[in-house]
């Protein structure tokens, strides 16, 4: 089976909201390199000037001589005057997120790491103001379509045909940690401390593997170790959704409501792989009208990405239940939402997963995968469509190799977690050495941004000390009330 992939994020379901207007400070970083080109910006809801440059790389390392690329960044400054000389460098999710365009955000989740330490935003190779590989994976002619009426290899065709100049085997996790080490370098940071959520988790294990001694402490949330494959979200996403059926039977309200919840799902399913249903919604963007074809496909995938957060998740019993009873305003509200999320420059995620990933992904993987009345085989068949025709490379096989470090290393992970269980945290942890693995049991992905462990990653950030963070704020944290009705009753 098939479906258009929305832009979907994984460190989707954290929003990005205004900030308030802090102090402004002045941004010194260290003495770098001559040719380094520094100057005031501003960024998306961040109401204060901070400073913003770009920095020459190879395209290809082992030829330094042939294509450049500009790699972006820009540098919040620490908000106190006796600023530490180590920054918090973020790694951001996808592949395919651009850090700079989730400023406003980290800016808040961080706030309290900023007063004392620069937060380095750099845009990975293929993102944001950093060559990007952007595609429309939405063309809207595709929305109208059935599932197995969409060619997702022509789509991702289409998309390779505007970067005939590029040599997109280079746009891999490596080249990434390289061209970040560089910008480290001309800014004269001796070391940086390590944020990365997600994809951003395999980037900080391999940073800790490739360039270990610039590291002062890391920070991984929902982690993806380089050991496993990613893509293929299936299973993880089927256990998650047992996980709410389970909540949901469990509270009287939601189970009242919504009894035979997980009956009401499948014969959904099934009903809307007979007759998908035709509606015309509004664009969260320009707010014209599309014409949109509900598909099997289409539901599931928006279902999945609603498990990302737990404000999007207690509404899916709801949404479920409204649109088996012929209402689809909950259901298009939800997809609005999604379609609304920062941009994800997809030829940078097919160029990581297509060599890095998708090659490991073995028959006996991919039928595990998708032996799940969820979402089924639908992600893993997706990526393999468009990985068909995509430009791949064969990589090292010690890339795969679990990564071995002494960093000190706080590991998080969230019990609900669709995409990045906690398995693959305690699994990244056993060659981490100095490490420590903490799991909200009410938290889904990148639980930075919806639990107390963006204290917790503060509190490591300043002091390194994994023995003195006291987890209770995520174990006595209380679930979000289900979503009952129109009207918002549960909450």
């Amino acid at each position: 089976m098939k479906t258009v992939i929305a832009p979907w994020l994984l460190l989707a379901g954290i929003i990005s909201t205004p900030v308030v207007a802090q102090e402004q400070a002045s941004v010194e970083p260290q003495q770098g390199t001559a040719d380094l080109q520094l100057e005031q910006c501003y960024l998306d809801n961040i109401s204060e000037q901070v400073q913003c440059g770009s920095l020459e790389v190879p395209e290809n390392y082992a030829e330094p001589n042939g294509r450049k690329l500009s790699i972006h960044f820009a540098v919040l400054p620490a908000i106190r005057e006796n600023k530490q000389a180590d920054p918090l460098l973020i790694l951001a999710g996808g592949p395919g997120q651009a850090a700079t365009e989730l400023a406003a955000m980290i800016n808040r989740i961080f706030q309290s790491v900023r007063q004392q330490r620069d937060i380095l935003l750099i845009d990975q190779r293929g993102t944001g103001q950093s060559a990007p590989l952007s595609c429309d994976l939405n063309h809207v002619e595709e929305l109208v379509k059935a599932d197995d009426d969409i060619d997702l290899a022509a789509v991702a065709s289409d998309c390779l045909a505007e970067y005939t100049d590029r040599d997109l085997t280079q746009y891999h996790t490596v080249n990434a940690i390289r061209d970040f080490e560089a910008v480290r370098e001309a800014l004269g940071y001796a070391q940086v401390n390590l944020y990365g959520g997600s994809y951003g988790s395999r980037a900080g294990l391999v940073y800790l593997r490739e360039a270990g001694e610039s590291v002062r402490a890391a920070v991984l949330d929902a982690l993806a170790p380089v050991q496993v494959v990613v893509g293929p979200f299936g299973r993880h996403g089927a256990m998650s959704f047992a996980k709410l059926l389970e909540n949901c039977a469990a509270a009287e309200d939601c189970s009242a409501t919504f009894p035979n919840l997980e009956r009401t799902y499948t014969d959904l399913m099934t009903r809307l792989e007979n007759n998908p249903v035709p509606l015309t919604v509004r664009d969260p963007l320009t707010n014209e009208p599309v014409d949109i074809l509900i598909t099997a496909g289409r539901f599931s995938s928006v279902m999945r990405v609603g498990l990302y957060h737990p404000t999007t998740r207690q509404m899916l019993p709801f949404v479920i239940q409204q649109t088996a009873n012929g209402d689809y305003t909950p259901l298009t509200g939800l997809l609005g939402s999604t379609m609304a999320q920062s941009e994800l420059y997809m030829g940078l995620t097919l160029s990581v997963l297509c060599s890095e990933d998708l090659p490991r992904a073995s028959d006996e993987l991919l039928a595990e995968d998708g032996d799940n009345t969820f979402i089924g085989s639908r992600t893993g068949d997706a990526f393999i469509e468009m990985c068909s025709v995509w430009p791949t490379a064969e990589r090292p096989s010690d890339w795969f190799n679990p990564v071995e470090s002494s960093v000190p290393t706080l590991l998080l992970s969230g019990e609900l977690d669709p995409v990045t269980p906690p398995a693959w945290g305690e699994l990244a942890g056993e060659t981490l050495t100095q490490s420590r693995h903490l799991v909200a049991p009410h938290g889904a992905h990148t639980i930075v941004g919806h639990t107390c462990a963006n204290k917790l990653a503060a509190q490591f950030i300043n002091d390194r000390d994994l023995a003195a963070l006291d987890e209770s704020c995520l174990l006595e944290q209380r679930p979000q009330p289900f979503i009952l009705n129109s009207n918002g009753k549960g909450l």
